[in-house]
């Protein structure tokens, strides 16, 4: 006869690392969380040396270069270093306080926003500022509960064309890095602006070498390598070391076809103390006396915008990965989750490197078992200990590097089929945002376009009550910003 008597004991509560994290609870280990974590940090790492590539060589309006360069490539070290700083303790801050598997570093199609359509109007110290005001913003709209009905304000494919328009942007300015694509000087009076390499033709072996990047990487890509956009980083350079050693080619700065875009492949160091010089470097206010208040405030609008939707989606993304979201497809510690998104911006601004964001690669750690915020611990402890590698950064040319613009463009482009395009009133206005991004170089004007566009087609057809108020007050403002030549010379 069985013992009815007996009862069942409650499972013990897990302690320590375990009860922290909850890994157990969450079906994980800490083997699971260790490996997705090093995979995220693999899969991501590229944006060390990406985002002093596209912050690196820009000056601002007084000639001035981010880090105290020269346009020689002498402060990207000093970039690198702030950018994986800010990655690391970011990242850090997410796994332990929202514990989910999310990291987070600069915002690639933020920090080229912000490099060429804030910088070149005002200072970096001004732009900066203009981040860390958009990150107090994002804080209070999370914790005042405004920032879902702002996400509600703007129809849902916009959102979704406005990423697609970036990921254009992103793969644009990659070509341009390369010299893959280039300017027509004015001089020539031609018809198109742009061409192929140089009068029409690829010329140079670094073109070459940009080539055989993106042919690398787009292979390991739809093989499915983890890791595939660091192995090709890695790989081009390599390659683009033997090219230089062999013909001993130009820097940038001299004149004619066939040298390096950028940088020149040499290595003058490995580890090093890290230079934190671009670190407190920043204007909170700046940007409203330099580039105006209309403008600014619009300056700061588009990168709210950007930093805004995205985090939401990619957080949604990732916690269907790893099945933690709930019956309404909300991942755990949601709030969590953005105060720390909004923190990073600040903190990407304040510490000089652009604003921080959510990273969907963190995707790849969700594919290798992450499930909790014990991953992104990982992931942060990783950039913090490449820190003390940021002069690697000045040995690999744009050409080895930009290669993941063009594959992370085509992945932000993949979000086009979420938009209706048999839907004149959606599609209209989608295809001007995605469009003239990359034709104007510059977001804010595809942002505008699409925002009036829509306005004007919903005005037109008689369907004023589906524009959300936030939207015409949005509109206005970019009426005002397209006509601020104008405006200004008959106010003056």
């Amino acid at each position: 006869m069985s013992d009815d008597t007996t009862t069942t004991r409650p499972t013990p509560k897990a302690s320590g690392l375990d009860g922290f994290f909850r890994i157990t609870e969450r079906g994980s280990s800490v083997s699971s969380e260790v490996r997705g974590g090093v995979v995220t940090f693999l899969t991501m790492a590229y944006i060390i040396v990406l985002n002093p590539l596209i912050l690196g060589f820009v000056p601002d309006s007084t000639g001035a270069y981010l880090g105290g360069g020269t346009g020689d490539g002498s402060n990207l070290p000093v970039i690198a270093a702030g950018t994986a700083l800010v990655a690391g303790v970011l990242t850090i801050l997410m796994g332990a306080v929202a514990n989910f598997p999310l990291a987070l570093a600069t915002g690639l199609g933020l920090n080229a926003f912000v490099a060429n359509a804030i910088a070149t109007r005002s200072t970096w110290e001004d732009a900066m500022g203009l981040i860390v005001l958009e990150g107090i913003i994002i804080l209070a709209l999370v914790l005042t509960g405004f920032r879902k009905a702002v996400f509600h304000a703007v129809p849902q494919q916009l959102k979704v064309a406005i990423s697609v328009g970036i990921g254009l942007f992103i793969a644009l300015i990659g070509f341009v890095d390369a010299g893959f694509v280039t300017r027509i000087p004015d001089a020539f009076k031609t018809t198109v602006p742009v061409q192929l390499g140089n009068g029409g033709t690829l010329t140079g072996w670094p073109v070459l070498v940009f080539a055989i990047g993106v042919v690398l990487i787009v292979a390991l890509w739809v093989r499915g390598v983890r890791g595939a956009i660091l192995i090709s980083i890695i790989a081009t350079t390599v390659l683009a070391f033997v090219v230089q050693a062999v013909l001993g080619l130009g820097a940038a700065s001299q004149e004619g076809p066939g040298n390096w875009a950028l940088n020149v492949p040499e290595l003058n160091g490995v580890v090093d103390v890290p230079d934190f010089g671009t670190v407190g470097d920043f204007s909170l206010f700046g940007a409203f006396s330099s580039v105006g208040f209309l403008a600014a405030l619009l300056l700061a609008f588009t990168l709210l915008l950007a930093d805004f939707f995205d985090t939401m989606g990619t957080m949604t993304a990732i916690g269907a990965e790893a099945g933690l979201n709930d019956e309404e497809g909300i991942p755990p510690n949601s709030q969590r989750i953005l105060i720390v998104d909004s923190v990073a911006a600040m903190a990407g601004g304040a510490a000089g490197v652009s604003s921080n964001t959510s990273y969907i690669e963190s995707a790849s750690g969700v594919g290798e078992g992450a499930r909790t915020g014990l991953a992104s611990v990982v992931t942060g402890v990783l950039f913090l200990l490449s820190t003390f590698f940021a002069p690697l950064v000045e040995a690999i040319p744009s050409e080895a590097a930009v290669p993941a613009l063009v594959l992370v463009g085509f992945l932000m482009m993949q979000q086009v089929k979420g938009i209706d395009w048999d839907d004149l009133e959606i599609a209209i206005p989608a295809f001007l945002t995605i469009v003239l991004m990359p034709f104007t170089y510059s977001i804010s004007v595809g942002i505008g376009a699409g925002f009036l566009a829509y306005v004007l087609i919903k005005l037109v057809v008689g369907k004023v009550g589906d524009v959300h108020p936030l939207m015409w007050i949005v509109a206005l403002l970019f009426v005002v910003y397209f006509a601020i030549a104008p405006i200004t010379s008959w106010l003056t």
